[in-house]
């Protein structure tokens, strides 16, 4: 029983680590534009050396918002405002409230992921004491549904992103592809469902000592 806790335990915490880096990151997605490299992710997109948030490519240039990091004039896109210019010509044609949806519930699935999967690591660690708090409450079957609920919550992320991604951006990007936060995220995937399948295994360990010990 506690082989698979502990399995389970490690196969926890590595992949919560991957879905805090996988959302905080800037690598989900990499394409070519106007001859030039640019990275996306959930929060910001990166063009040549600079990033910006999200929230800067509709309806007006990067940094011109309060706290924005663009500069204080147009003299300051140097070589790359011909960048810009092409880049909110495609953003504009993607449309402000889907664009906006897409990007907010992929970011709340993976918040949603990690806060699952870090529930599931304190009942897990919980799972290893012997008190009688909670006793009608499975411990270790409890931290494998916040880890299979987990990994529910970041294949729908995965598979919003993947959706728009290839059937909507894709078209409008040339030279893309998939980058490595993005690929975090589906070894994040693995990692949570094994977590999950090592608590339901350690679960029915449990269960099968406690039916077949003596009252």
């Amino acid at each position: 029983m506690y082989s698979f806790m502990g399995g389970g335990l490690f196969c926890a915490w590595v992949g919560t680590i991957l879905l805090v880096v996988a959302t905080a990151t800037d690598h989900w997605m990499q394409y070519r534009l106007s001859g030039s490299f640019a990275h996306q992710g959930l929060w910001r997109y990166c063009l040549g050396n600079k990033c910006y948030l999200q929230t800067d490519s509709i309806g007006e240039p990067p940094g011109q918002g309060p706290g924005r990091a663009w500069g204080k004039s147009r003299a300051d896109f140097g070589a790359q405002g011909h960048l810009y210019s092409r880049w909110r010509t495609l953003r504009l044609k993607e449309g402000k409230g889907a664009i906006q949806a897409y990007w907010n519930a992929t970011r709340a699935f993976m918040i949603l992921s990690a806060l699952c999967a870090t529930s599931g690591i304190i009942m897990g660690i919980m799972a290893f004491a012997h008190q009688p708090t909670f006793s009608r409450i499975s411990r270790p079957f409890s931290a494998g549904i916040m880890f299979f609920s987990s990994t529910l919550f970041v294949v729908l992320a995965l598979a919003i992103y993947t959706g728009v991604t290839v059937s909507f951006l894709g078209r409008r990007f040339g030279d893309w592809r998939f980058s490595w936060s993005y690929i975090l995220g589906w070894v994040a995937v693995l990692m949570t469902f094994f977590a999950g399948i090592f608590y339901m295994c350690a679960y029915r360990v449990h269960e099968c000592r406690r039916l077949s010990t003596p009252r």
